[in-house]
């Protein structure tokens, strides 16, 4: 297995590609994005390699999302390689209209129900608008968790692990007599995942991240391959980092309910954030929504319409905490 960096002009940096091509067949894990760019770089590696575009036999995906899946078709196209994806995301990988229709319909919803203004969100209809066109869609094979698939003698095997997207799976596998996993982007190492903004069509996303993390940390893997930069030597010691994140950012979010009384989403993604552009617009009142969400199901937090405040004896709670963590049950 070799890791191929590819650009990426998005903020969790480079893209990684993993290529199998010690054996009979020839598979890549993720694509990288559809830009032309991107593509010359993959054929670039690939030629380096004595290997081309037409001889890709298989791609797994991690998830949906273009910078991850976006060459998937072209690719295809080129070499007839089967391409395999959860289940979850399989309709929006291979430009299903009437799923890409219920996404869209979803994010009306969300846009008026955070109270994102008119003129950001005319901003992230266009983001997204382009974001969608992406070239030649691939006919795709859907997979299900604990699922293995064997590549040139190593078996990957599939974790659902939703919360960043709804069919986000990490494959399992044992490398030069390790247990690794590439693990897409339910865990990076410098950034968090955004959670509630990246995919809303998952249901309790912060709860169902919280969870994933966990499972990893369970897991206690002894090297994570994740979707961008470069490898993680201790991935159960980065997936706890992030929970603690979390619970941080809870701190925060009441915190701000606390400091400005009764609000939107927007609002509170505005004191955490500050302003944001492009496809941020999206992602700062997404992972506001996500806590927001979870707060309320554990009684932190009371929704009223459109507007959130804090709970009965939340606000004194908070006061007499030691450290600016909130405690967070997944």
């Amino acid at each position: 297995m070799e890791r191929i960096s590819l650009s990426n002009s998005a903020f969790e940096g480079d893209n990684n590609v993993y290529l199998f091509a010690d054996g009979q067949e020839t598979a890549l894990l993720d694509t990288g994005d559809w830009l032309a760019t991107t593509r010359d770089q993959l054929e670039t590696a690939l030629a380096d390699r004595d290997l081309e575009l037409a001889d890709i036999d298989r791609i797994f995906l991690t998830h949906w999302h273009h910078d991850h899946c976006g060459l998937a078709g072209e690719i295809q196209a080129e070499s007839g390689a089967e391409v395999y994806v959860h289940a979850a995301d399989a309709p929006l990988v291979a430009g299903d209209e009437s799923a890409w229709d219920a996404l869209d319909d979803r994010y009306r919803q969300y846009f008026e129900e955070w109270g994102i203004p008119d003129a950001d969100r005319a901003a992230l209809r266009e983001r997204l608008t382009d974001a969608e066109t992406t070239g030649e869609t691939p006919t795709v094979t859907p997979f299900e968790d604990g699922e293995t698939f064997t590549v040139n003698g190593t078996d990957l095997e599939v974790v659902h692990t939703s919360g960043h997207a709804a069919g986000l799976c990490l494959f399992e596998a044992e490398l030069e007599g390790e247990r690794q996993v590439f693990a897409g982007d339910a865990l990076l190492p410098v950034y968090t995942p955004n959670v509630g903004g990246a995919d809303v069509r998952v249901d309790r996303p912060l709860e169902t991240y919280l969870r994933a993390l966990q499972g990893i940390v369970d897991a206690d893997y002894d090297r994570a391959w994740p979707g961008h930069r470069t490898p993680i030597d201790d991935p159960a010691g980065r997936a706890q980092d992030i929970i603690d994140h979390h619970e941080e950012r809870s701190w925060r979010v009441l915190d701000a309910l606390d400091r400005l009384g009764p609000c939107d989403t927007w609002t509170v993604s505005a004191d955490l954030f500050g302003d944001l552009e492009d496809i941020h617009i999206l992602h700062g009142p997404g992972e506001s929504y996500a806590h927001l969400e979870h707060l309320e199901r554990e009684g932190a937090v009371v929704r009223e319409g459109t507007e959130y405040r804090l709970a009965d004896g939340v606000a004194e709670t908070l006061a007499d905490i030691d450290g600016e963590r909130w405690p967070l049950e997944f």
